[in-house]
């Protein structure tokens, strides 16, 4: 088996080398193509306006001045010698990515670019714990059960449109309790602030960053699984349409265009 790797947290981060570790128990045919900067919150992002350029670490192991869809991209298309992966690994992404954040998500992006091109694509975070000013991220975690969750999804397979999102919770391996499959939640609370700023020469300027507030997920969310120890494997796609409203303005919007009322 032929396996990509990519990440949004860049060439050097940590969480990338657990990948490997993760990946190389399944197959010694890997190659890592990722950015050369991080590129969290890239999403979808692709790069249209300057050229990408691309530097050569090893045989089979890339840093791209892009984003992590730039790296799949050019992975298969550009970069890979020979037959395409069989498998995309995105990640392990330094903290969870889960609810309304895989749409932000450049380690989801990285997976669903695998899965437009036709190749299954799983994207693993794992969720951190935070200490006051000191942040843990229990890598041994995604390490301890990294290989056997891909193994098994592999074995029983998934829809052609479909990424799987794997989220391993902010606990040693030890306090794990089980893995559940599970829906993508939505918090109950805005998690994002802006924090406005003045440099030395008197001008504004902003950092944008994340509340720290625990929300209250419905049961069988990808949140709430995490919340209580667990592993989360969210099936995901990226068709946004929202039925019930398409059947309800069927019968109100659907026909021939409405005519422009003229001002009286």
């Amino acid at each position: 088996m032929r396996i990509l790797l990519t990440n949004d947290d860049g060439i050097h981060a940590e969480g990338l080398q657990s990948l490997e570790r993760i990946a190389r128990t399944l197959s010694d045919d890997i190659w890592i193509v990722a950015p050369e900067y991080e590129q969290s919150g890239a999403g979808r992002a692709l790069t249209l306006s300057d050229p990408i350029r691309v530097r050569r670490v090893d045989d089979r192991r890339f840093a791209v001045e892009g984003t992590p869809t730039d790296c799949v991209a050019m992975a298969v298309q550009q970069l890979i010698e020979g037959p395409a992966p069989n498998l995309v690994l995105s990640g392990v992404n330094r903290g969870q990515n889960l609810a309304e954040d895989v749409t932000l998500s450049g380690t989801v992006a990285g997976a669903i670019e695998g899965m437009a091109l036709g190749i299954p694509s799983i994207a693993l975070s794992q969720a951190m714990t935070y200490f006051h000013d000191e942040v843990v991220a229990h890598w041994e975690t995604a390490e301890h059960f990294g290989p056997g969750v891909v193994r098994r999804l592999l074995e029983i397979g998934w829809p052609r449109d479909v990424i799987m999102n794997v989220n391993f919770p902010a606990l040693a391996p030890e306090a794990v309790t089980e893995v559940e499959v599970t829906r993508q939640g939505f918090r109950d609370s805005h998690m994002r602030s802006m924090e406005k700023r003045t440099d030395l020469r008197g001008r504004d300027y902003y950092w944008t960053g994340f509340v720290l507030k625990p929300s209250k997920p419905a049961e069988g969310t990808d949140l709430k699984a995490v919340y209580e120890g667990k592993i989360s494997v969210t099936p995901l796609h990226i068709d946004l349409t929202h039925n019930p409203t398409v059947a309800a303005l069927k019968g109100l919007l659907g026909g021939a265009p409405p005519k422009l009322e003229a001002a009286s």
